[in-house]
């Protein structure tokens, strides 16, 4: 018998606006995990992992005055902070903005020192650290907000014998024809 292995998708920083070919990512994963500063609920229910469970955590841009009209409840049920053990280890995801950039992975690794990986947003900046455990990953923004080379997310591979992650990066001028494109067509 194979060793069972859980596909998840991370992203964080949409602010409203999640690039389409990163949904079609987080369709081909088993959960969806949102590292804050969503935007609005059509964000997340634009979040189709396999199994339909997505998790996410406010970030700084997650309060009302910045949400949608109607929408603003959904932020009442939204944590600070989501974890939860997956085969071979614990994921710990938080947005990161009560924390200093000045030794921010360190300052991670001593708060949750049992994780097997944290994942942090808030900064926009696609960040793989895996020197030491627990792994430090920021996904990137997800949508068109400072991407820093495009939008991005992380797809977390994780099985009792073997974590990996693997990085999505798309060119955003190409969004942004995609976007120009189907505008015109539907003229």
């Amino acid at each position: 018998m194979g060793a069972v292995e859980l596909r998840v998708a991370i992203l964080s920083d949409t602010h409203g606006r999640l690039d389409p070919r990163i949904a079609d990512i987080v369709a081909d994963c088993d959960i969806a995990v949102h590292g804050g500063d969503i935007g609005s609920a059509g964000v997340l229910a634009a979040l189709t992992p396999r199994s339909g469970r997505v998790a996410a955590v406010l970030g700084n841009n997650d309060v009302p005055h910045k949400w949608p009209a109607g929408e603003q409840h959904l932020l009442a049920s939204l944590p600070q902070q989501w974890s939860e053990e997956l085969p071979g280890g614990r994921l710990v995801v938080l947005h990161g903005h009560r924390m200093p950039a000045k030794d921010r992975h360190l300052r991670l690794r001593r708060r949750f020192p049992d994780a097997r990986a944290i994942v942090y947003g808030h900064s926009h900046r696609l960040v793989l650290d895996q020197d030491a455990e627990p792994w430090v990953l920021n996904p990137g923004a997800a949508g068109r907000e400072r991407t820093y080379g495009g939008p991005s997310c992380l797809v977390l591979s994780a099985s009792r014998e073997c974590w990996s992650v693997a990085v999505h990066r798309f060119p955003f001028a190409a969004a942004r024809a995609d976007a120009r494109t189907r505008r015109n067509s539907s003229i």
